[in-house]
């Protein structure tokens, strides 16, 4: 991973924590885990 592309990520990362504080009042997370729990079943039908 060059430099540029780590500057972005981490750029990135702190993006989505700063818009959960702001917008979501550290929600984001819980939704997010819902969101993944439901694929996780969806996935396990086509298994």
């Amino acid at each position: 991973m060059t430099d540029r592309i780590a500057v972005w990520l981490a750029a990135a990362i702190i993006a989505v924590i700063a818009a959960d504080l702001l917008y979501f009042g550290w929600n984001l997370h819980v939704f997010l885990g819902r969101k993944l729990a439901d694929l996780i079943d969806f996935l396990a039908v086509w298994r």
